[in-house]
């Protein structure tokens, strides 16, 4: 087989394409510092179109020189290349406090596979329209979803206070003064500093005004129970 195959012109712009088009995708991923960001999608959607071309391409002079009858399947290649990106994408599934983080970065990583497949095999109109849907998907449908879906508008404030008998009492008052609204509640022990016992307060809230936010932090770093927060 010579190194530079007469088709060369054809795998380099499926290559470049599947970069690019799988590069677009991980460029806004790495926008929102998502653990998957411009490389990884790069590179997978590289990988699977150079697996695309090797299953459509690579057994060629096989075939060729073979007298017997052989059976080619050119779809084995790229459905193990689609089911072995899961455990790619499972990756960067993260799963805190019943809340599942990570999803959509998965389903890019698993559609930039897609689209480096469909670029593999010579389907160009197929791949641009696949990751304008994506774009679409992850620039705009977010900013509707956290304008209209009240799932979306919610943040969590961490707060690490020393366990008294008052102290849930004493921050759900300083919420409450502020007119931030909590929408869930989550207690834990964690390991005490010094002889005093602590606990973990997680508070879901509904995003509020930046000026009741700000409030609510000064009340909450200047309440001597308190020994540390996060949003």
């Amino acid at each position: 087989m010579d190194f530079l195959p007469q088709d060369y012109v054809m795998i380099v712009a499926r290559l470049l394409l599947a970069a690019a088009l799988s590069g677009l995708i991980g460029m806004e991923r790495e926008s929102k510092q998502q653990p998957a960001g411009l490389r990884t999608h790069l590179l997978v959607g590289t990988g699977a179109c150079l697996m695309m071309i090797l299953s459509v391409t690579g057994f060629d002079a096989f075939l060729s020189e073979s007298s017997d009858v052989v059976r080619f399947d050119p779809s084995r290649i790229p459905s193990y290349v689609i089911s072995g990106i899961g455990f790619l994408g499972a990756g960067t599934i993260l799963v805190h406090r019943g809340s599942v983080h990570g999803l959509t970065t998965a389903a890019s990583i698993w559609v930039a596979a897609g689209i480096g497949l469909v670029a593999g095999i010579g389907m160009y109109f197929v791949a641009v329209l696949a990751t304008a849907i994506v774009l679409i998907t992850l620039y705009i449908l977010e900013k509707i979803e956290k304008k209209y879906l009240p799932s979306h508008n919610r943040k969590a404030i961490i707060i690490i206070a020393e366990d008294r008998d008052n102290t849930l009492a004493e921050l759900q008052r300083l919420f409450s003064e502020v007119g931030v609204e909590i929408m869930d509640l989550h207690i834990e022990g964690v390991e005490p500093y010094s002889s005093r016992r602590l606990s973990e307060y997680t508070f879901v809230i509904h995003e509020s005004a930046l000026d009741k936010e700000m409030e609510l932090l000064k009340k909450l770093q200047q309440h001597d129970a308190v020994y540390n927060l996060k949003i």
